[in-house]
């Protein structure tokens, strides 16, 4: 058997908080479980964050409540302030994540407030997760560039990065929010990042904006990371990053490393079955090229 890559499946909260229409629960419930059934062991099942901002997450919590939890899956949500790890915890979430940015325009966009007023939000919520027995996953957007900012040093993210695994985290995950980062981008930043953070505690979160997102993350392998954060059918963008598409799908990552000799755990017709049900009820073409080979050779069969 092949070295495992863990998948981190963002679609039901990263890829459908930028949706235009509403988006009802049991959809929400239905395609978590169909991730499940493919083998995903990581779902990230909803946000607790105010609904003014994020309206598709609104009510994460009966979300948690309606899909079929699978053993061996770990649920999670995003938790901004204790507010919503109070209502994570309440609905049962087995882990949550909290996010900064590595650009400080970017950071007041988003959360309102400046990269350290966000780290410094987040330490009672790491104290009450530490008493709870709560992992904790730290998000860095932004880490090549931001949209008000431009490029990003390096050392910025290192900085925030550091910070985060401080506080308690005990993973984050780099995004390329904007999807501007290239393979020779990604080597710099790994190349500073793992000189003093295990690769272990690190993965990769693409958008694939300028058609980069395999390649960066295939970049990334060599520098030893090995978890990646893909959304299904290639859902997702950004509310505060104008422009910035789906992430990287997660059909497509699955068929990459079964090609390279890695393993997943998941079985990637049913996989594609996941992205086709949600596509179809978003009434929107699947933006996984993988997905659309394997469905025009299923209808010639």
């Amino acid at each position: 058997m092949g070295e495992l890559i863990r998948i981190v499946e963002v679609g039901a909260r990263d890829g459908l908080q930028n949706e235009s229409r509403p988006i009802d629960i049991k959809t929400k419930a239905h395609l978590i479980n169909l991730l499940a059934m493919s083998g995903v062991r990581y779902i990230e099942a909803g946000s607790f964050v105010s609904p003014k901002a994020i309206p598709q997450m609104a009510g994460s919590d009966q979300v948690f409540s309606s899909f079929s939890r699978q053993s061996g899956v770990v649920y999670s949500a995003l938790t901004p302030n204790m507010r919503g790890y109070d209502l994570a915890l309440a609905s049962g979430a087995d882990e949550v994540a909290v996010f900064s940015a590595a650009s400080e325009a970017f950071n007041q966009r988003n959360i309102n407030c400046s990269i350290a007023e966000s780290l410094a939000r987040f330490e009672p919520l790491m104290g009450r997760a530490a008493a709870d027995g709560m992992r904790v996953r730290g998000y860095i957007s932004c880490v090549v560039g931001c949209p008000y900012e431009g490029l990003i040093e390096p050392q910025r993210v290192l900085e925030v990065g550091n910070s985060l695994l401080d506080m308690g985290c005990y993973e984050i995950s780099l995004g390329d929010t904007i999807g501007i980062g290239t393979p020779a981008r990604f080597d710099e930043l790994l190349y500073l990042l793992t000189q003093t953070i295990p690769a272990s505690k690190l993965a990769v979160h693409c958008h694939d904006t300028y058609g980069q997102a395999l390649a960066n993350i295939y970049a990334s392998l060599g520098h030893g990371i090995r978890v990646v954060d893909s959304s299904v059918a290639g859902l997702g963008g950004c509310p505060y990053a104008k422009g910035a598409t789906g992430n990287v799908a997660t059909e497509d990552v699955v068929y990459m490393m079964h090609g390279l000799g890695y393993e997943t755990g998941i079985n990637i017709d049913k996989l594609i079955d996941a992205g086709n049900f949600i596509s179809t009820a978003l009434e929107r073409d699947n933006s996984s090229r993988v997905a659309n080979a394997i469905l025009s050779k299923r209808a010639t069969q």
